[in-house]
């Protein structure tokens, strides 16, 4: 598993835990993280992985043919190796990582990044120092770094002696910083605490570790419990649509037999009326069955 990305920070903010405690939290934007290369035990004799950020304009060429090798058409403007802990499988040159896969709320993470310019800067603003007497005729010297050094052995100063210069533009790193809350839509870390770097600046998150007893976020809550309360509304209504198609079946079932019993009786109705003899029709005699009668009588009447 991927142990670090970079991101840049947006940033610094308020919020509320579940407890109702208010911290402090930094916004940090986890984009577009590009793996360039993949070094590989069998090739490089260790594990690990280069992700890159941003477009440079004006790359070196061995950085553009860096980025091309992989098929990256542009060049990150920023690139780290980061380790990878693990037996799963290592991702591919090309592949962007998703900052959900990484980080999730409770990871202990550590944050590096270059810190804010403050210009020259004396002792007591650069290294917290005290200064010197206010008192007894040390009126220029309230602010002065005292002595440097102890004479003529061994005469001369030693390195890394903390004296006044340019101060900020250090590469600076915090550790034991939370993941209160990742935002994958968005693709947003929020980090409890202050980070190093001024805004826009580009920073490095690595993972260390896990908090075990760690506080949700307040409006995390409120989200759970939102959505707990639409699926319970959504299973009822599945519920009810269950149970109202269970009572018309039901009812199809009781009301089948009757109609049934309707059916047959309108059945031997109409077969009985079928049956039923219809009256006999009266035979009408035709008019040449009554001239013929006539004329035998009247032969009958002159015979006699």
């Amino acid at each position: 598993m991927l142990q670090a990305l970079i991101g840049q920070k947006i940033d610094q903010t308020q919020t509320f835990l579940e407890n109702g405690r208010r911290i402090p939290v930094t916004q940090v934007s986890v984009a577009d993280n590009v793996v360039v290369q993949v070094k590989t035990p069998e090739k490089d004799k260790y594990t690990a992985v280069q992700v890159g950020v941003g477009k440079k304009k004006n790359p070196i060429n061995a950085l553009s043919g860096h980025s091309k090798k992989v098929g990256i058409k542009e060049a990150p403007s920023i690139i780290r190796e980061v380790a990878w802990i693990g037996a799963e499988e290592l991702p591919k040159s090309g592949d962007v990582i998703a900052v959900e896969t990484v980080f999730k709320p409770g990871d202990i993470v550590k944050v590096t990044g270059t810190s804010k310019g403050k210009g020259f800067a004396g002792g007591v603003k650069r290294y917290n120092f005290r200064g010197g007497p206010k008192t007894h005729g040390q009126s220029d010297r309230h602010r002065a770094p005292g002595s440097i050094g102890q004479g003529t052995t061994p005469g001369r100063v030693y390195k890394g002696k903390r004296m006044a210069g340019h101060m900020g533009v250090d590469t600076v790193t915090i550790t034991n910083l939370v993941v209160v809350d990742v935002d994958p839509e968005n693709k947003k870390l929020y980090v409890l605490g202050l980070v190093p770097g001024s805004k826009k600046s580009m920073i490095v998150i690595t993972r260390t570790g896990e908090k075990k007893k760690f506080v949700k976020l307040l409006s995390t809550k409120l989200k759970e419990d939102e959505e707990a309360k639409k699926e319970a509304e959504k299973l009822a209504k599945e519920q009810e649509k269950a149970a109202a198609e269970v009572a018309n079946e039901e009812a199809k079932k009781i009301t089948e037999p009757e109609k049934v019993e309707e059916v047959k009786e309108e059945t031997q109705k109409g077969d009985a009326s079928e049956i039923k003899e219809e009256p006999a029709a009266e035979v009408v005699p035709s008019e040449e069955n009554v001239t013929e009668e006539s004329e035998v009588k009247e032969g009958e009447e002159n015979a006699k």
